[in-house]
């Protein structure tokens, strides 16, 4: 059995790919994860390279009650929260980065391939023959699952799951062979939503004149409340006219509550439109992209309003 394979990476586009050879699945959002079965022998290896096995105890007592001698199991680690939606933040908790209440029993592992099994090197199989070899050792029980494909239109597959709230969706090709390395074969579609906050500041860059991050917020109540950084979306012309338009309304006093070296604040006149992924825990917008920037008029945007807490937050036209 190989020490190591060294994983394939879907390639990200911008739409669901048609026709009959393709298979769906969900994205997951957690960490890339091979299971190493031998004997009694149990390693989870990250897509790095780096040995995790004592990061993920359920995980490895899971994979040896497989009934397999020896198995290569590509998936993801993935904590679920109480809608049924892996979430990242959830993850690196139960981990033990910051203080939670998930434990590492939530961890499950959404097996999605088979590169080996019993002896046998599958990397050159089809991709259908592989998933069926798959569902044929992997039970759904304990903290091992087997991530569903989904009989549908890629298209339809691909709103349905943005519309739930998923971080996208992953196409696979039947009819291929598993190759290591980033592969047209595989592809990801993400989810994106996209909403207004209001510009609080920035963190100079370190290129003389220009902007390194701009401090967003978004209405909580009747004030406002700080919902991270932006570092991305611009070119560096746009970057300097943005520190150009936010030196000329120097705020006397932070906007929110937010105590950060080095941070200026400007007054919350401007409104950026910022593409991004979803929410964390501690309420910051994760994998923020700026889209542009419009003067605040409380009449007429539909500023992005947080209720008790950034997971639940939803815009509000004012």
């Amino acid at each position: 059995m190989p020490r190591r394979v060294e994983p394939c990476v879907a390639t990200l586009v911008d739409k669901p790919p048609k026709g009959p050879e393709w298979a769906f699945e969900v994205k997951w959002d957690g960490y890339r994860l091979a299971l190493y079965i031998q004997g009694g022998n149990v390693r989870a290896i990250t897509r790095g390279g780096y040995d995790w096995t004592k990061k993920f105890p359920a995980i490895v007592a899971g994979a040896r009650e497989l009934a397999v001698k020896s198995a290569i199991i590509d998936g993801e680690a993935v904590v679920l929260d109480d809608q049924g939606r892996s979430d990242f933040g959830l993850l690196q908790r139960s981990l033990g980065r910051k203080p939670t209440t998930v434990n590492g029993d939530a961890i499950s592992f959404y097996a999605f391939d088979l590169l080996y099994l019993n002896g046998q090197d599958l990397r050159r199989l089809l991709q259908s023959e592989r998933r069926g070899m798959l569902e044929g050792i992997v039970s759904d029980a304990g903290a091992i699952w087997l991530s569903q494909e989904v009989d549908a239109d890629g298209e339809d597959f691909f709103r349905a799951a943005c519309e739930l709230g998923l971080e996208g969706i992953i196409a696979k090709r039947r009819d291929k062979p598993y190759h290591s390395g980033r592969r047209p074969e595989w592809l990801k579609i993400k989810c994106a939503r996209r909403d207004t906050f209001v510009i609080v500041g920035y963190e100079p860059s370190t290129m003389p004149g220009a902007i390194g991050r701009l401090l967003l917020a978004a209405r909580k109540g009747d004030g406002l409340v700080y919902v991270g950084g932006c570092g991305t979306g611009w070119s560096n012309k746009e970057s300097a006219q943005l520190r150009e338009l936010l030196d000329a309304i120097p705020a006397s006093r932070p906007p929110v509550a937010l105590k950060r070296k080095g941070a200026i604040f400007a007054q919350p006149l401007l409104v950026a439109t910022v593409e991004y992924r979803a929410w964390t825990q501690d309420g910051k917008l994760r994998h923020p992209s700026f889209k542009g920037i419009q003067q605040r008029d409380d009449g007429k945007l539909p500023l992005f309003s947080i209720d008790a807490d950034a997971s639940s937050g939803h815009r509000v036209p004012k």
